[in-house]
């Protein structure tokens, strides 16, 4: 915690509102030795406080646990979140409605039953219909791929399809699950199953969006782990049939009012152009939520509080934004541009990555707006933070960059984060005290310095 508030204050005179100086100097190339000084501050402020964000992240989820859209845990977490804030003296706090998809996913099970008996650790694919109250069972067919569930398609009909894909990146495992039930129902089977979409596993199935199409019938589509998957083809493999009884009773319910929630720092000469920086406040209905993704939501808000605590106060104003309704359904975003296009944005900044240790941004923006991110980013070298990849953005500020805003998310060291992705384990223990407040501080400088510098962003 930063404790000199006696030095904070002193300070702000000089620091917190730089002296209007000439439009030169405000070039990309001027603006590291303007900020550096104020750079430094919030970066020694930040890694001086040991674990707050971590603390507050712990808070959330451990308070409210996993938080899918539609249910009352999402709500409670909302209206802690708002009131908090408020507590925190962030400005206009506020809940605004947003009408989310309300998918429940009930009691489930799967248990192999043949060559032997055992219960299989499974999770449903959020969408997906249930099966009948006796289940189905089914012998497994296993697959790698959607070429060779197409060869094998003579194979399939009456089976439960298991993709069994090993990991190669997310984009491709996660289409597994996205897709697998339509795939698998155009050649007739009865279930389908993917292996979970992730590099390491210790049995911990991962959930996620799945789709249907209407032209296709509608099956069960569930999530296993890799150790089962791989045991369930080696088995096939020595010529045993395998066979298992899946049972779900999930549905969909019809949408619920959930909200967005935010809180500001208002600007001191531009308060109605914003920065917007946030993460999604809802996640999947396993674990905690706390890398996925409380920690984008909690490492804005705590950013907000930083540069209050150190009394700077930019030209424009700063928005932290806990979108809902990222994981299934986007509708936080698009409420939000619905809600807030005609504002003046200056930026959008995203973390939906994990809070691990931070890198630099993807942006994405005209190449006169990069050059000046660049230029901030300069000024996170100190903490190996300062790398501006070719494109960046979010699911969540996606709307409001389609209408021409510059978007930009926060890249951490990803190694670890599909381990835990969409799983019981997405924990708080999982995330580091010190990376997430280098994360505070990352977010922090990029926020202050991109709303106080006198030139708006070009388009």
């Amino acid at each position: 915690m930063v404790r000199s508030f006696l030095f904070a204050a002193l300070a702000f005179t000089a620091i917190a509102a730089p002296r209007a100086v000439p439009l030169a100097a405000q070039a990309p190339e001027a603006i590291p030795a303007k900020y550096a000084e104020i750079a430094n501050r919030i970066i020694a402020a930040a890694q001086a406080d040991s674990a707050g964000a971590w603390n507050r992240i712990a808070e959330l989820t451990d308070r409210f646990g996993h938080r899918l859209s539609g249910s009352k845990a999402l709500e409670d977490a909302i209206v802690w979140t708002a009131a908090t804030m408020e507590k925190d003296g962030l400005a206009n706090v506020k809940r605004e409605k947003v009408m989310v998809p309300h998918w429940v996913r009930g009691a489930e099970s799967l248990e192999l039953v043949a060559p032997r008996r055992q219960r299989l650790p499974m999770l449903g694919l959020g969408g997906s219909i249930a099966t009948p109250a006796a289940g189905i069972t089914a012998e497994i067919l296993v697959v790698a791929s959607f070429e060779e569930l197409t060869q094998r398609a003579s194979e399939a009909k009456g089976k439960i399809v298991l993709y069994d894909a090993e990991w190669r990146d997310y984009g491709y495992n996660g289409s597994f699950r996205r897709l697998g039930a339509i795939a698998a129902a155009k050649v007739g089977a009865v279930a389908s199953l993917a292996r979970s979409a992730g590099p390491y596993s210790m049995r911990t199935p991962h959930t996620g969006s799945m789709s249907y199409d209407s032209t296709v019938k509608k099956i069960p589509h569930a999530s296993v782990t890799s150790e089962d998957a791989m045991m369930i083809r080696r088995m096939i493999n020595r010529g045993e049939k395998v066979r298992v009884t899946l049972k779900m009773s999930a549905k969909m319910l019809p949408d619920a009012p959930s909200h967005n929630v935010m809180g500001e720092l208002r600007g001191r000469e531009k308060p109605n152009e914003i920065v917007v920086m946030g993460g999604h406040i809802d996640s999947w209905d396993v674990g905690q939520g706390a890398m996925d993704d409380a920690g984008g939501v909690v490492i804005a808000w705590e950013a907000i509080r930083l540069l209050k605590k150190l009394g700077l106060t930019p030209r424009r104003t700063i928005r932290a934004v806990g979108w809902t309704n990222e994981e299934n359904g986007l509708r936080g975003g698009t409420a939000y541009r619905d809600a807030h296009q005609q504002e003046t944005h200056q930026l959008a900044i995203e973390s939906d990555g994990g809070v691990f240790s931070p890198l630099g941004f993807g942006f994405t923006g005209a190449p006169a707006a990069r050059a000046i991110i660049q230029s901030i980013a300069s000024l996170l070298n100190p903490i190996n933070a300062g790398k501006i990849e070719a494109a960046g953005g979010g699911a969540d500020i996606g709307p409001i960059m389609a209408t021409g805003v510059p978007g930009m998310g926060l890249n951490v060291d990803g190694s670890r984060y599909f381990w835990f992705h969409h799983t019981d384990a997405d924990t708080p223990d999982k995330l580091d005290r010190a990376e997430v407040q280098r994360c505070v501080a990352v977010m922090a400088v990029m926020a202050y310095i991109a709303a106080d510098i006198e030139q708006s962003l070009p388009r």
